[in-house]
């Protein structure tokens, strides 16, 4: 007898137990069905025209360092013959695709490196404010450019670690004439990067070095061997993609606009296809060095780029 009531409680449970699941499943498929995040235009201006990337280093960086990055912008408009493909200038066309689902956009966009600023004494010290950042990026054109702040390992930021890796916005510039200011104020992009190399590494130089949380596979090798300054490249691409396709706060974009997911940032995590959380996904491994990489840059280069989110079919398009 106790042995038939065991198997009646089996039963009840079991119908029990399935019961949960599809309930559980049900819901999570409602959730996603009646609020889907969707990657939206929000009909404001994209960057368009000739537009400069002036690199202002803040703190140390050695001549080879400064190399890499300047590089890496060379290599976004790049169309010599003799760089191998996939390259950096391949990934970079992706972002058009933005352009033209935005009708209203004439003029197609032209990146160029412009000049580059070093401030090696810490200037405003080594703890910087976000305005102090504006301040630092003020030091560059404010007009038809980008003002990219790039602070060394040894340089607190405001946020840094803690809630990010780099971050872009815009900030009021103005033209003047013998100390008078002449006109109305314009905005001015800028982007801001750090060199997370001894502060945060696991956090902002993913998948060259392992992870704060996670699944802790073995770290890639970095394709410059610098995990500090190929991380700096990979979140510097990442805002880039946004900075051209959301400038203003009110370009392409997904969730709040407080903290927005947009063309790179969108597809975290992904460098290549088969990619998974912890896992940069399936990526060309270089004979000699071991460093993994998806990109060709100029003078040799190679470079680790995010995935970037493809708007024309709603998903994150690795290069590799």
């Amino acid at each position: 007898m106790a042995s038939s009531n065991n198997v009646v409680l089996f039963l009840v449970f079991l119908v029990s137990l399935l019961h949960f699941n599809s309930e559980a499943r049900i819901l999570s498929e409602s959730d996603q069905t009646e609020q889907p995040l969707l990657f939206q235009y929000h009909n404001g201006p994209l960057l368009t025209g000739k537009i400069s990337v002036n690199l202002i280093w803040y703190g140390k960086f050695k001549p080879s360092q400064r190399a890499i990055v300047s590089d890496f912008i060379a290599s976004v408009t790049s169309s010599k013959p003799t760089v191998a493909q996939p390259s950096v200038s391949t990934w970079w066309k992706a972002t058009e695709k933005f352009y033209q689902l935005s009708k209203k956009q004439a003029s197609s966009l032209v990146l160029s490196l412009g000049t580059q600023i070093l401030d090696e004494n810490y200037s405003l010290g080594k703890s910087l404010s976000n305005q102090q950042l504006i301040q630092l990026a003020s030091k560059g054109a404010q007009k038809n450019a980008i003002n990219v702040v790039l602070t060394s390992a040894d340089v607190a930021v405001q946020g840094f670690c803690s809630s990010r890796c780099g971050t872009h916005g815009s900030a009021l510039g103005s033209s003047s004439t013998n100390g008078q200011v002449k006109g109305k104020s314009s905005k001015f992009a800028y982007i801001w990067v750090g060199n997370s190399e001894t502060q945060c590494p696991g956090q902002c130089a993913w998948p060259f070095h392992q992870p704060i949380y996670g699944p802790q596979n073995p770290p890639l090798v970095a394709p410059n061997n610098d995990v500090g300054l190929d991380g700096m490249v990979i979140n510097l691409a990442s805002l880039l993609a946004g900075t051209v396709t959301n400038p203003f706060g009110n370009g392409y974009y997904q969730g709040p606009k407080e903290a927005p997911l947009e063309a790179a940032s969108a597809c975290s995590g992904i460098y290549g296809k088969g990619s998974y959380p912890g896992y940069a996904g399936d990526l060309p491994v270089d004979a000699t060095t071991g460093a993994s990489y998806n990109a060709h840059g100029v003078n040799g280069r190679k470079y680790l780029l995010p995935a970037l989110f493809d708007p024309s079919t709603s998903t994150c398009s690795p290069l590799a």
